[in-house]
């Protein structure tokens, strides 16, 4: 065992996590917990985690739900593919593996949405498979601790990464508690801002530190502008329903529920008429909304239109009807609640204007 990997373990069972609601050895929980944190904090995810396991114990249960049913219980947690990977992942468990989660990184690994230092990291806590991680805040603790120079995202520098993290595995026995070393060394000392450097079970050994670099490591990524794209969606209510189309599977929001998205240059009355069937009357205009994407930028404008007479068929051909107290518990994204939050609290306002 290296001696930094023995600090690592040493300082992990004093000072380390030891109260977090995945902790354990079961591949679910553990498999669970790894999807929901790519690109999400601790604190986030938490209630999402203990609601999930709620309604899907298990994976048999999770496989045996509808794609729907999952998106809505990952409504507000963002990329939704994680959810959507998650959901196919559990059914190629239920059926190739006969509900066996797989014990080996590279089978793991061929389950979608599980790269390479995830697989790894299900293998380390559950099997105590030897197998490096490499995630964001690894890459960041070694770039400090080894001096490593260069985009930590560059296919170079990766792979120098992988092999230094390959070099310091401990015994199959210390796995996961060395994983769980390295990820909670991440998260709470070695940070991007304000490092407690001080705090550090390996600072001695560190060549950041030693060389006054800790700021400039690792080193930043070239900076891209972000496009700005904007959208107008109709809001269109029956009564206390509003119509909400299944977006198609690929692209964002994939399998959520959306109101339908309107073309720049229509007329929305003449599109919804045209489009679904339905005839409605504009009533306002909300507040535009900015939702920043990983890759661009969305300016969103939604129309609040009230449908007039009776619904015509052909518009549950694209979507459904869906009434305001079911809103909190449908398959939605994030910015799309906004919007409807907003378009209530206005409606709301109207009405009581009226009444004095």
């Amino acid at each position: 065992m290296s001696d930094f990997s023995r600090r690592l373990i040493a300082w992990q069972h004093k000072h380390g996590r030891h109260d977090l609601p995945w902790s354990g050895a079961d591949p679910y929980r553990v498999w669970l917990s790894e999807i929901m944190l790519q690109q999400t904090q601790v604190a986030t995810v938490v209630g999402y985690f203990e609601r999930f396991l709620v309604r899907f114990p298990d994976i048999a249960a999770l496989a045996a739900a509808s794609q729907e049913d999952v998106l809505a219980l990952w409504s507000g947690l963002g990329y939704y593919a994680r959810a959507r990977n998650l959901h196919r992942a559990a059914r190629i468990v239920m059926e190739q593996y006969g509900g066996q989660f797989p014990r080996q990184p590279e089978q793991i690994q061929q389950l979608p949405g599980i790269g390479r230092s995830t697989a790894a990291a299900i293998a380390a806590f559950c099997f105590n498979a030897r197998s490096p991680i490499l995630d964001g805040n690894v890459k960041r603790v070694f770039a400090r601790q080894f001096g490593m120079d260069g985009d930590p995202a560059a296919r170079a520098t990766e792979e120098r990464m992988w092999q230094t993290a390959q070099a310091l595995l401990p015994a199959a026995a210390a796995m996961p508690r060395y994983t769980q070393a390295l990820m909670d060394l991440g998260a709470t000392l070695c940070t991007r801002s304000r490092p407690r450097c001080d705090q550090c079970p390996v600072a001695a050994s560190c060549v950041a530190r030693a060389e006054n670099r800790v700021a400039e490591l690792p080193s930043p990524r070239a900076r891209r502008v972000k496009p700005n794209k904007s959208a107008r969606y109709l809001l269109a209510w029956r009564g206390d329903e509003v119509f909400l189309e299944i977006r198609p599977p690929a692209g964002i929001w994939g399998g959520l529920l959306v109101p339908p998205e309107i073309p720049p240059d229509a007329v929305a009355a003449d599109w919804c008429r045209r489009e679904l069937g339905l005839n409605v009357a504009f009533e306002r205009e909300l507040a535009p909304l900015r939702h920043v994407f990983t890759h661009f930028v969305l300016d969103m404008r939604a129309l609040v239109c009230r449908v007039q007479g009776s619904a015509n068929l052909a518009a549950e051909a694209h979507g459904r009807w869906v009434k305001a107290g079911q809103l909190a518990g449908a398959a939605l994204p994030a910015p799309v609640r906004l919007l409807l939050d907003a378009a209530l609290s206005s409606a709301r306002r109207a009405d009581s204007d009226i009444a004095e």
